[in-house]
């Protein structure tokens, strides 16, 4: 009987507890004392377009993981996205084979427009962060 009553505080103790789920909005970059935030935007108004990447951790994977820019050359880049943008597409449209969750929305990436090296640089880094972050081959 005693062993129950201990068993029994036991098992109320272990289901009351909850573990709290904190999220960062934001790190402390250390070297420029700055707050580092999960969004990143990318626009150009002369061009028209705006990609707005909302992924907790990717900013924090691109300045600890992601090689230095000018690493890559804007060619490789450029058809690097070109390749992940038309997989992504394809996953996109079928959503009963891919989680939906991960492929929301589509990804209107044109080759003939000229997007610059700041820009095929974060998409190629966030091709790669998502890859490595949810377990996806793209």
């Amino acid at each position: 009987m005693r062993n129950l009553i201990y068993f029994s505080l036991l098992l109320v103790l272990i289901c009351s507890c909850k573990s709290v789920k904190t999220t960062v909005p934001y790190l402390q970059n250390k070297e420029t004392n700055t707050k580092i935030s999960d969004t990143v935007r990318i626009a150009n108004d002369e061009l028209q377009y705006e990609v707005i990447i909302i992924d907790p951790g990717y900013s924090t994977w691109l300045l600890s993981r992601a090689q230095p820019r000018n690493y890559y050359s804007l060619s490789f880049l450029e058809i690097k996205n070109l390749i992940f943008v038309n997989e992504w597409n394809r996953r996109v449209n079928q959503p009963f084979l891919y989680d939906p969750k991960l492929y929301e929305l589509r990804i209107d990436y044109d080759p003939n427009i000229h997007y610059g090296y700041e820009v095929n640089y974060l998409i190629y880094n966030y091709f790669m962060y998502f890859q490595n972050r949810y377990k996806q081959k793209l």
